[in-house]
């Protein structure tokens, strides 16, 4: 009977040494799992990486340069204000066929282009003694391009002073100073500053005669200042603020550089 008894006790080990197999067994399920996720993450990163290889620069390379027409800044100023202006508004922000100056066909530098559309440019600088204001407004899309502009003026503008209307790395309280203590001819810069010394006070349009858009060139990314929505939304914004009415009472002229 002891040795029965002694029998039966060794029995018990090996019932445990064969649960415990069987519980790290059913641990290592879990490990297998999560395997998984990583490679949804690397799927969808994927994913992200494909849809944002189209750009704006790749549509408009595929595109041969046109030069912009009257009909293409109408064609923006009802697009951006057809639904949200009444009929009658609409009509009077129309820019009349006798506004617009004849539109640079790709060939012409921009002096040369200036000549050719202002004639008279030395007589008209003689009499203008208002300050305060221009007589002539030139906006470009970035402060870079204003210079560039500045620089290939030069058989254009003669002994005429120039002013710098953009942000960077001018302070929009010297640029009021400026205007209100001389006599400027020609103003070149972007629209957001422009509009802000109007607002301001700074800059009055009653001697405006010119305004040029720099509409056919491209930055680096092949973009014109009408494909940049900051700049296409301030220049609409500037136009509203009395030049449009300008242009339909006859007193400016519009052109497309």
């Amino acid at each position: 009977m002891e040795k029965s008894a002694n029998t039966s006790k060794p029995a018990q080990p090996d019932s445990d040494s064969e649960s415990k197999p069987a519980a790290s067994k059913k641990r290592k399920q879990p490990a297998e799992c999560f395997l998984t996720r990583p490679v949804e993450k690397e799927e969808s990163t994927a994913k992200v990486k494909r849809r944002r290889k189209k750009k704006i620069s790749d549509i408009l390379a595929k595109s041969s340069p046109k030069p912009g027409v009257p009909e293409d800044l109408q064609k923006l100023l009802n697009q951006h204000f057809g639904t949200k202006r009444s009929v009658i508004e609409l009509e009077e922000l129309k820019l009349p066929d006798s506004c617009f100056l004849p539109a640079n066909d790709l060939t012409h530098s921009f002096s040369s282009y200036l000549k050719e559309i202002c004639p008279k440019w030395a007589k008209l600088r003689k009499n203008h003694k208002e300050k305060k204001s221009v007589l002539m407004l030139i906006i470009c899309s970035s402060a870079l391009r204003c210079l560039e502009l500045i620089k290939s003026m030069t058989a254009f503008k003669g002994d005429c002073k120039v002013i710098k209307l953009f942000a960077k790395h001018i302070k929009i309280k010297e640029q009021m100073h400026m205007l209100e203590n001389g006599v400027i001819h020609l103003g070149v810069g972007t629209p957001g500053r422009i509009k802000v010394l109007v607002k301001q006070d700074g800059l009055s349009l009653s001697s405006l005669k010119y305004l040029i858009l720099d509409w056919n060139w491209r930055d680096q990314k092949l973009r014109r200042m009408i494909d940049i929505p900051e700049i296409r939304k301030e220049t609409i914004d500037l136009l509203e603020m009395g030049i449009i009415k300008l242009c339909r009472e006859d007193s400016v002229k519009l052109g497309l550089f």
